[in-house]
């Protein structure tokens, strides 16, 4: 597992003008061991759109009542998921769609009331992943967790979770040699709006501290130095440029790179 590359692919990436999943089966045949943890929050915005419900986020993270997370499981455990396998397999990948409910791959408890039914990860269960891999296939994860055994009475089974959070987690817990984010910016900038090429995680939190990155770029980080501590190096890259995922494996592409002190 700790040749286990975890690819984390953000919904605004994916499209029919990108090249990522082009780039997933490229190197899948080449021999590279791929976890693929997925968003979509988009998509679930405009489907909750349709139905007449709004969303609202905090620092990054969806605001999810009962209707939003029946939204969440539907539209990412399904429709997001299955296109993206679909996809990986038409090309003459092998892929499996999983949630971080299958196999109790994920358990999580609710992270505050304030986002309503979010999970903080507790637990990660590999069993499912590293059976995937072994077996030539990889595994595309949905961000959904169970909840976990000592849930309060009336609360869902299931628990919707940060898809960076995810990956975070899972890098972390395969010890993962890379993690990567494939993102719609270039990288993390500083407060001029230059790129940053490299930073530590004590710069890492200095610039979440001073609010020089906000939004959708904080649980980014926080997934970074989560798998930082178990030897992974984290990247996060503009995955709207052709071919960067494969740039990324075999040469390293622009980006912000977050590595130990």
């Amino acid at each position: 597992m700790s040749k286990v590359t975890v690819v984390k692919i953000g919904g605004a990436t994916l499209g029919s003008h990108d090249t990522v999943i082009t780039d997933v089966v490229k190197l899948q045949k080449q021999g590279e061991s791929l976890v693929i943890v997925h968003g979509g929050a988009k998509v679930v915005t405009e489907w909750l759109r349709r139905q007449g419900t709004p969303t609202r986020f905090i620092h990054g993270d969806r605001v999810t009542d009962l209707a939003a997370l029946e939204m969440v499981t539907a539209v990412l455990g399904g429709l997001v998921n299955k296109e993206i396998v679909a996809n990986i397999n038409s090309l003459g990948g092998q892929a499996v769609g999983i949630t971080g409910i299958d196999g109790t791959l994920l358990q999580g408890k609710i992270r505050g009331k304030e986002l309503g039914y979010v999970a903080r990860i507790v637990a990660v269960n590999t069993a499912l992943l590293e059976a995937l891999l072994s077996a030539g296939f990889i595994p595309v994860v949905a961000p959904l967790s169970m909840h976990s055994g000592d849930k309060p009475d009336g609360a869902p089974l299931m628990l919707n979770v940060n898809g960076d959070t995810v990956a975070g987690e899972i890098a972390a817990a395969t010890k993962a040699k890379r993690l990567i984010f494939l993102t719609d910016v270039a990288g993390i900038k500083d407060q001029s709006g230059k790129l940053i090429a490299e930073l530590s995680p004590s710069e890492a939190e200095a610039l979440i501290a001073s609010s020089t990155v906000s939004g959708g770029m904080i649980p980014k980080i926080r997934a970074c130095l989560r798998a930082l501590s178990h030897g992974t190096v984290a990247r996060i890259i503009d995955g709207r440029k052709p071919h960067a995922l494969l740039r990324e494996i075999e040469e390293v592409s622009v980006g912000t790179t977050i590595e130990g002190n």
